[in-house]
């Protein structure tokens, strides 16, 4: 009952599919997620603090205008400069207007700066503090390499505007100093909002991409599981059902044997779930040997050298099951060779050779077993790359269909794929 050895191929233990850290330096996706989330403030919140403070220095210049006592027109015009301002200051800063700045942006900027200045000649000094709002939409909407000098401009027109307004010097650096200190606060904060809901789409698209690998993982391991113990329990059934009229006592047994490869089954799907799942290479081979042989093919196991206990013996397990659903399914071989051992190096190797190979396979390498497989054999060599190991195939000088994979024995925890 040799294919009963099969039921210790599953067992708690480390993961073998966090294919999800990759793109993340190694950071798990869900820590990924939590991380980029857990201190940033609701998009909402950072929004409406930047509008707070825009809407703050708007009522601020407009009181300084009324404190001037301006005839009706004159205030209206005030008015709607203010609103022409605030909302070019918007487009500049929000979010959702990327597109609207990276297309028309210059012009709108252009258009802020005349109703930054022209109103000077009507309003007077009072009007200088809308200064700040352009410098800031110089930050936000131009390159740095201009932008910066051209903040700088605004702040030292500032300072000038005094002296042509009969301002005394005091008055003209301070209003110099609140217009940078006012442009530095409604950029930093145009930014902060911007980064904020930049990192929560971030968050959003690591959460997807985390769901998307764990089904990706769920698919992987279900086809390298059940594909094995499927074919095994179809090769079982049909030996039962010749048996089962001339040899009843070794019919009985292969039932036995199929229950039992059953109930692994059901175990395996169960451990694919939960996500974790470790196998042993020489239980693999033992219990790979016996399913072969029950599908009439001759099979020998080698295993020299002490096998690697953890993520490599559980993927060279997964390689060898995946290899024997293929050979049972696509391949008429009559002989399978499976090898391992250790090299000085500190690399396992493992080869599982048949004699299946068909004629026109041989002038064709692409219709090789392996070619035949939709997704078991890539799947294998994306976990084995992602732990420093390599797959490939051949056909040797003897007709025989060769595929060896190869892997460090020790696999660091950040490498685990």
């Amino acid at each position: 009952m040799e294919a009963t050895a099969s039921s210790g191929r599953a067992k708690a233990g480390s993961s073998t599919a966090d294919d999800a850290d990759a793109g993340t330096g190694g950071i798990p996706l869900s820590s990924a997620v939590r991380t980029l989330g857990v201190d940033a403030p609701p998009p909402q919140v950072a929004l409406s603090i930047l509008l707070v403070v825009m809407t703050g220095f708007g009522i601020v210049g407009f009181l300084n205008i009324l404190e001037a006592r301006p005839g009706p027109f004159t205030l209206a015009a005030a008015g709607a400069g203010f609103l022409g301002i605030f909302t070019l200051q918007l487009i500049h800063s929000a979010h959702r207007t990327r597109a609207l700045r990276l297309r028309w942006g210059r012009w709108t900027l252009a258009l802020q700066a005349l109703l930054t200045y022209l109103p000077l000649f009507a309003f007077g000094f009072v009007w200088g503090g809308m200064a700040g709002f352009l410098g800031a939409s110089v930050l936000l909407v131009l390159p740095s390499r201009l932008a910066w000098p051209l903040f700088g401009a605004v702040g030292v027109i500032a300072c000038v505007t005094g002296p042509m307004l009969d301002r005394d010097i005091v008055t003209s650096v301070y209003i110099g100093v609140s217009t940078i200190l006012t442009g530095l606060i409604v950029y930093g904060l145009s930014r902060l909002a911007n980064l904020v809901i930049e990192v929560q789409e971030a968050q959003q698209a690591l959460a997807r991409l985390a769901v998307s690998q764990e089904r990706l993982r769920f698919a992987r391991d279900l086809h390298d599981l059940l594909g094995y113990s499927l074919s095994a329990i179809t090769l079982k059934s049909e030996l039962a059902r010749r048996l089962v009229h001339c040899e009843a006592d070794r019919a009985l047994e292969e039932l036995e044997n199929i229950l039992e490869i059953s109930r692994q089954a059901l175990s395996d799907v169960r451990t694919v779930a939960r996500g974790y799942r470790d196998m042993s290479l020489a239980t693999e081979a033992v219990s790979a040997r016996a399913v072969l042989e029950a599908g009439g093919i001759q099979a020998t196991v080698e295993i020299r050298g002490k096998l690697p206990e953890g993520e490599t013996s559980t993927i060279m397990a997964t390689v060898l099951r995946e290899a024997v659903t293929n050979l049972l399914r696509h391949s008429k071989a009559e002989h399978c060779r499976i090898e391992s051992w250790t090299t000085a190096t500190g690399r396992l190797v493992l080869t599982i050779a048949n004699d299946g190979v068909e004629r026109e396979q041989l002038a064709d390498p692409a219709r090789s077993p392996s070619g035949r497989d939709g997704s078991g054999l890539h799947n294998l060599q994306f976990r084995l790359a992602a732990i420093g190991g390599r797959l490939s195939s051949h056909v040797d000088d003897k007709g025989w269909f060769v595929l060896t994979a190869e892997a460090p024995i020790s696999v660091e925890h950040g490498d685990a794929a």
